[in-house]
This record gives C-alpha cells, structure tokens and sequence, in this order.
C-alpha cells in the first residue's frame, strides 16, 4: 500500500513539474491543450519533406479544426464503443510492451538458449565433414545394388590411392548442394543426419577418411575436416540475441511478465488493468510517449466521427450528391467530348443487335451485370465488353469509330466482330454518376466545412497568444 502511495505522489509531483514547463496553449470546449502537444503534432506535420508545410500561425486553425472534431466525437460517446476500445487498446499496448522487457532479460534469454544448445550438443562437440554421395533408392533392384557398390568402392580406392576428395566431389558426387564445394557440409551436431552417416562420422578423427557406408540415401564416403566443441557464450553472445531479436523474443518475453503480473494479483487484475497502468506510468514521465498514445487515441475517434459526418454520408448521399452535381454542373464541364458507352467484340453477326437491345432503356451503370447475366452467364464468353466514358485515346477502336481518328485498331482473338454503343457527349457528363468521384469529393468538402463552422459556433476555443509565441523558442 506504502509503494502504491508513493508512486501515486511521484507521479503527481511530475506531472505538476511538466505543467510548469508546459503551458496551455488553447483551452477547447473549456479543456487545456498543452503546448508540448501543439508543438508535437505541428512538428511531425511540417517536418524536412513536407511539400505543403504551414507556419505556427497557419497551422493554429487545422489543429483546432482537428480538436473540435474529437470534442464532437466525445460527446457522441464514440470513445465507450467496444470497437474502439478494441482497437485503441491495440495500438498501446504496442507501444508500451516494450517497457517491460529490459537488456538483461534478452541476454538471459541468450543465455538459456546458449546452455540448452550445448546441453543437446553434448560431449562429441560438432563436426564439419565432407562426403562423396552415390545416390541408391532404397527400393533398387540387386544389380543396382551391386553396380553401386562397385562403383563407391572403385572411388574409394582411388582416394585411398592419393586422389583429390574435392575434386572427386565435384565431379562424381551425386549431392549437387554440397559437391560445389568440394563435399564440405557446415557444421552439424550428433543425431542431425540420418544414424548411418552420423554414426560413422562421429567416429572419425580430424583428417581420417570412411570406408563406404551404406545409408538411406546411398553410399557415402566420409572425410573429417575439422571437430569442435561449441565457442562461448561471450564469443556467441551477440549472434544469438540477432538471431533471437529476429524471432520476436521481445514480445515473447513482454507477453510472459505480463501473464506474471497478472497471475500475482491473484485475480485482482486484468492484463487491461496491467496495461493501462504502464501506459500512465509513461505517459507520466515520457511526453513523446504520451503524445503518441495520444494521437492515435484521438486519430481514431477523428476517423469514425468524420466517417460519419462526412465521408461515409456524403458516399451514401445519391440525393444530395445529384443536387449538388445540379447546382454546380457547369464546373464539370469537359474540355472535349466523351463517348459514354461502350466497346463490344462478339462471335456472331446476330450479337451486335442483341447486344444493344439488351442494355436499351437499363440505367448506364447497370450494363455490366445486364451484359453478364445474358450473355456471359456460363462457361461459354460469347461477348468481350469495355465500357465506361472515354475521352480520346482512351480506346483504339472508339477513337476510329467515333472520334474519326486513324488509328491501328488489335482485334480480339476469337471475338472478330466489333462494334460500339453509347453517346457523345459533347459539353459535359449528363448526371453526378458521370463523375461521381470528383462529385464526392466536392460534395465531402462541402459538408466537412458546413460541420466545421457548426463546430466553431457549438464549442468555445480560447487561444493564449503569448504562448503561441513560444512554440518551439523555448528551453
């Protein structure tokens, strides 16, 4: 209880040391910002690379905007949904897992895999051998039997006789990963080849050649290179914890000290509550930190509270997107014609007709699947389809039909009938389905400056100009 007191006092004496050396830049809805957060986001905004990057004072009005939105998104609650929660917590426990694995839990990890490896490795040491392989299937017939041991016995009284084992390797071994290098394997422990070879190398000194031996694979014969025990630890050290860094033994042991706290509070914490603590452990003591956890914390109430607002809504707004498009159609206007229809290639004449009576009187975006269910409904692709609204150069056979252009036009193999339907369209698109996405975009623009002024107008936002000064002048 002592321990818990007197971290609950360190906490609050730093965090009342930070708001000493980190004033309140706005208030926002009656809540301080602190200065270190607007310096935080403005920096990692407006960083070397930034093509758009705003001064302190330009900015202001984008973070307010920013603020405004998550006030609007905490009072809608978004912040007690599950979802959200779900995935905050996510997201932090990312970033503070870290926390609790120190340099001295990796090298005893280091350390225990050091002693289990030389546990297994045991006395005999490892081995680096070379083999010349005969390869003999293990269902061969007895004259392959025979002609393969004849053959392994002529090679190893040719080596018995003086002859080169790398090069015989490379010439006659039947192990194409090995041969290359003059039969040399890499370092192996016992028991890591089949027992036949393991057994007959094991037995060999530095030097000393096997006779033939027979094994799953074939006949081999064995020369020992080198023998060594297993280097220390400090040697080792280093190539370890590389290679334990790279198999994620970080989050492994952050998962185990996790489960151990929570298995020491007897059932009275959750891994949450665990969690939830470090984070305001370092929140405490580490700005950056807590900026961090911060901003993704807001960003995801941003992103739904916008969603719904803007981006989402305006998607789903058929009715206000086709009144906006009509208020401002002339702003779509193109600066040449385009053909709103399509290009088709079939198999027989009597498709060019059926393929028009098919789309005829059926709304411009629901061609495809019209075109599908009649005509491509089986294994059987009677028709090829490109459509969409196209502008010169978009399509060879629509630029020679309908745009007059001399053009080579590739037909498509096995579909030697083309042909086209649609409209020019000489101004400019007929409705917002045209140019839906330039619409959209318009029309979110809109409505996310409509929420904006009626953001301003609902929450109150004070900015102390004199700290304004200071951002990013001060010790």
């Amino acid at each position: 209880m002592k321990i818990r007191l007197l971290l609950a006092f360190l906490l609050l004496c730093t965090a009342f040391a930070q708001a000493q050396n980190d004033p309140t830049i706005m208030t926002v809805n009656g809540q301080p910002v602190s200065r270190s957060e607007f310096e935080y986001s403005y920096n990692k905004n407006n960083s070397e690379g930034v093509i758009d990057k705003k001064s302190v004072e330009e900015y202001v009005d984008l973070f307010i905007n920013y603020k405004l939105k998550v006030v609007e998104a905490y009072a809608a609650r978004l912040d007690t949904l599950s979802s959200f929660k779900s995935e905050f917590a996510m997201y932090r426990d990312q970033q503070i897992r870290p926390s609790f694995v120190e340099d001295a839990d990796i090298l005893a990890e280091a350390k225990k895999v050091y002693d289990e490896t030389v546990k297994r490795i045991g006395p005999a040491g490892l081995i680096m051998p070379a083999h010349i392989l005969l390869r003999l299937a293990q269902d061969a017939t007895k004259e392959q039997q025979e002609a393969a041991k004849l053959r392994i016995d002529s090679i190893y009284k040719v080596l018995k006789g003086g002859a080169d084992f790398a090069e015989l390797a490379k010439n006659l071994s039947q192990d194409p990963g090995t041969a290359r290098n003059g039969g040399l394997l890499p370092w192996i422990e016992s028991n890591q080849t089949v027992k036949e070879f393991n057994d007959a190398a094991f037995a060999l000194e530095v030097g000393e050649m096997s006779e033939p031996v027979l094994s799953p694979f074939g006949y081999h014969i064995i020369l020992m290179k080198d023998r060594k025990q297993l280097e220390p630890f400090d040697t080792l050290k280093s190539d370890i914890i590389r290679f334990l860094e790279n198999r994620n033994v970080r989050d492994r042991v952050a998962d185990k000290k996790i489960e151990e706290l929570v298995a020491q509070s007897e059932g009275k914490l959750t891994k949450d509550d665990i969690m939830s603590r470090r984070a305001a452990e370092l929140e405490a003591t580490d700005s950056d930190m807590k900026n961090l956890i911060r901003e993704y914390h807001d960003g995801l109430l941003l992103y739904e509270i916008s969603n719904r607002n803007v981006w989402d809504k305006a998607a789903k707004d058929d009715e206000g997107l086709a009144a906006y498009f009509k208020k401002n159609k002339k702003k779509y206007n193109w600066d040449r014609p385009r053909f709103k229809g399509m290009a088709y290639h079939v198999k027989v004449k009597d498709d060019v007709k059926a393929v028009k009576d098919c789309v005829k009187g059926v709304p411009f975006n629901g061609w495809a699947e019209k075109l599908r269910t009649t005509f491509n409904n089986d294994t059987i692709i009677r028709i090829r389809v490109e459509k969409g609204i196209f502008k010169e150069g978009d399509n060879a056979y629509i630029d020679k039909v309908i745009f007059k252009k001399d053009t080579t036009v590739n037909g498509v193999k096995g579909y030697p009938i083309d042909a086209t339907y649609g409209k020019l369209l000489k101004k400019g698109p007929e409705c917002y389905e045209d140019v839906r996405g330039l619409v959209t975009a318009d029309y979110q623009e809109m409505l996310e400056k409509q929420w904006v002024a009626e953001l301003r107008k609902k929450y109150p936002v004070v900015v102390n100009r004199e700290v304004l000064e200071t951002v990013n002048k001060h010790d």
